[in-house]
């Protein structure tokens, strides 16, 4: 009896099928984890040439290389956080008991300051409102300290489960980059190779849309924030505010999204007209927008449309709408996201134009030719 064999369309797409509903179950199991894994990857693809140096410098042992990354990215992870919460925990004290004080005592507009329309008259207005009543205040203060001791104890389980998932997140994501670091090499070329084998020889341009993008988002951001950060603590240690370097690195982390710099030092130059220092809060107003600023219009867009050839509007679309969408991974994920979808829009319409194109005229025929026809 003759075996029945399937047309190879009903195979291919059986196979195909099986592969979708695979990849399906498997998003769903790993999703909890998606994150942390998205995490160690953009960690392991930074890092990676400062990896390859351990290798060297280990003799090409790659688990005590990796071992070693591993480490040093848990400890800078920690360790700067760590130490942003004590500094803000001190400094947030700090200002708080300062506003405070200056509400109980009264507080009285710089003539400058007041002197300029609308603005002056209405920030006078609210200042009245906040320091009219002092013993009203006090009161909308301490109600406002039991509302939120009531939600803390209210969602204190939940805040405590959330901690421990974090924690897992973070354990996973560290345990990611060892294998990252360790068989990453080797994980890359099996995906190209598979991927080549459905896409073609056109995942190649893929790889590159993803690699060169998420480099340039990376750095571009890190860059950027960085430089911001330590520009706007020049600022604030020439204006005189305390622990300027706190500032400058809470300037560089909101640096990290667009135009979020902002959000730390226009407060620190309206507190300073508010005080009275009013040639200190114009000059920090000034740093902000002619030295803060521009770091934020021109480095950012150069560094990130430079080395991606990726517009910085569409950077720009995917790092905000990533950021919605996401969380604080979307910085990332959400222009890598839109740069493959551009690298795809670009090669078919390089498709399309080649397939369009008129075919070259034939040249024209020899007189030896014509006259041996002849």
């Amino acid at each position: 009896m003759q075996d029945v064999h399937p047309p190879a369309w009903l195979r291919n797409g059986l196979v195909a099928l099986l592969l979708g509903v695979l990849l399906l179950a498997g998003l769903i199991v790993l999703q909890p984890f998606l994150t942390a894994v998205a995490w160690a990857a953009i960690l392991v693809y930074v890092s990676w040439p400062l990896y390859e140096r351990l290798v060297r410098r280990f003799n090409g042992q790659r688990g005590w290389a990796a071992f070693t990354m591993t480490m040093a990215l848990a400890v800078i992870l920690v360790a700067v956080p760590l130490w942003l919460l004590l500094m803000m925990q001190r400094e947030g004290t700090g200002a708080l008991s300062d506003a405070l004080a200056l509400l109980r005592a009264g507080v009285e507009l710089p003539q400058p300051l007041a002197a300029v329309p609308v603005l002056g008259p209405w920030l006078q207005e609210q200042l009245a409102v906040l320091g009219g009543d002092r013993q009203e205040l006090g009161i909308y203060l301490a109600a406002l300290g039991e509302r939120w001791g009531q939600w803390l104890g209210a969602h204190a389980v939940g805040l405590l489960g959330d901690l421990g998932m974090n924690a897992l997140r973070f354990t996973i994501a560290l345990l990611t980059a060892f294998f990252l670091f360790r068989d990453g090499e080797q994980l890359f070329q099996e995906s190209r190779q598979v991927l080549r084998g459905l896409l073609g020889n056109r995942v190649q341009a893929y790889f590159d849309a993803v690699g060169n993008t998420t480099r340039a988002v990376v750095y571009g951001l890190l860059l950027a924030g960085v430089a911001q950060g330590f520009v706007a603590g020049l600022g604030y240690w020439a204006v005189g505010i305390s622990a300027p370097v706190f500032w400058g690195a809470a300037t560089a982390l909101l640096a990290l999204i667009p135009f979020g710099a902002i959000l730390i030092w226009v407060p620190m130059a309206l507190w300073l007209l508010l005080t009275g220092y009013v040639a200190a809060g114009i000059g920090l107003l000034l740093w902000g927008m002619l030295a803060v600023s521009w770091i934020d219009n021109l480095v950012r867009p150069l560094v990130i449309s430079g080395v991606s050839k990726v517009p910085f509007l569409i950077v720009l679309f995917g790092v905000l709408g990533g950021l919605g969408a996401f969380g604080l991974i979307g910085l990332f994920v959400g222009p890598v996201i839109l740069a493959v979808l551009l690298a795809v829009w670009r090669e078919w319409a390089a498709t399309a134009a080649a397939g369009s194109a008129p075919a070259a005229p034939a040249a024209p025929a020899a007189p030896d030719d014509l006259q041996a026809r002849g």
